[in-house]
């Protein structure tokens, strides 16, 4: 009779016993993995900063640390940077743009613009829609608040071939933001302004809480500083400025591309990508 488990089951290593070995496997674009903790499989089209980007079939993208975990042909197998390699050259920007066999110059900037409202909208725009942008020629300009939007609009003059796109936060009914934002739509330029945002009151909670280790944004009562806040329910320094931007980079840096963006949020950021360039088109072929 065999004796599946040997002379001594506490024995160091009987609990490896007969498991196959991982092998170290040098990354190639196109090689076809498996994530068997999620069920993830798709193919490696990218690495960088210790990170490998994969794509699965519908052209959805997820980021793993390079190492071990991964499965080949249904046998353990530890990524590696091949040698004398450093960065494979993405295959697609953070927004999911694909792009093209040889890097671009940016181009000359477009007369149309899009403004958007605070300081972290606009590197969370840039981190995930910045090469996008810079492709297309369009300038994102930093708004300090919702009380600038009717000087900018009239400084901007917009007409045929001048667009302007705004995003703004917290842009429901009955809010500061939408009684300014249809001040603007009043005021005469018709097709050539669009005003746009995202339900949350911060653009904190446009990224997916899952990025940040919880399942929901924690609540901040209406009379209290959202981000302070916020701060203090994460049981992280909440006394300064300082602290809110030591904390933001940290979230930030957690965000790797539109995937761990709420997809309302990327549909009105891409709108306005399309509406800025739509005068724009035969330039951009």
């Amino acid at each position: 009779m065999i004796d599946r488990y040997g002379k001594d089951v506490l024995a160091p290593g009987w609990q490896k016993a007969g498991r196959p070995t991982s092998i170290d496997v040098p990354m190639e674009l196109g090689m076809v993995v498996e994530d068997p903790s999620s069920g993830y499989v798709g193919a490696i089209v990218g690495w960088e900063n210790g990170l490998v980007v994969v794509e699965d079939r519908c052209g959805h993208h997820r980021s793993f640390p390079v190492g071990p975990g991964f499965w080949i042909d249904g046998k353990p197998v530890t990524l590696r940077v091949p040698p004398r390699q450093g960065a494979a050259r993405p295959t697609h920007t953070a927004s999911g743009s694909r792009v093209g066999d040889e890097p671009e110059p940016s181009r000359t900037a477009l007369p149309s613009r899009i403004y958007v409202e605070g300081r972290h909208d606009a590197e969370l725009v840039e981190k995930i829609w910045g090469d996008d942008l810079r492709h297309v020629g369009v300038v994102v300009e930093y708004m300090g608040g919702m009380d600038d939007l009717v000087d900018i609009v009239a400084h901007f003059r917009p007409r045929k071939g001048h667009r302007l796109g705004v995003l703004v936060d917290h842009l429901v009914a009955g809010t500061k933001e939408s009684r300014v934002a249809e001040e603007v739509r009043r005021g005469g330029h018709g097709d050539y302004v669009m005003i746009t945002g995202h339900r949350f009151i911060d653009i904190w909670q446009a990224i997916k809480p899952e990025r940040i280790g919880r399942k929901t944004w924690p609540e901040v009562p209406m009379d209290e500083d959202f981000k302070l806040g916020t701060l203090k329910r994460l049981g992280l320094p909440h006394q300064s400025q300082k602290d809110v931007g030591k904390a933001w980079q940290a979230i930030l840096g957690r965000v790797r591309d539109w995937h761990d963006l709420d997809p309302r949020f990327n549909m009105e950021m891409e709108k306005l990508i399309d509406f800025v360039t739509a005068d724009h088109l035969e330039e951009l072929q």
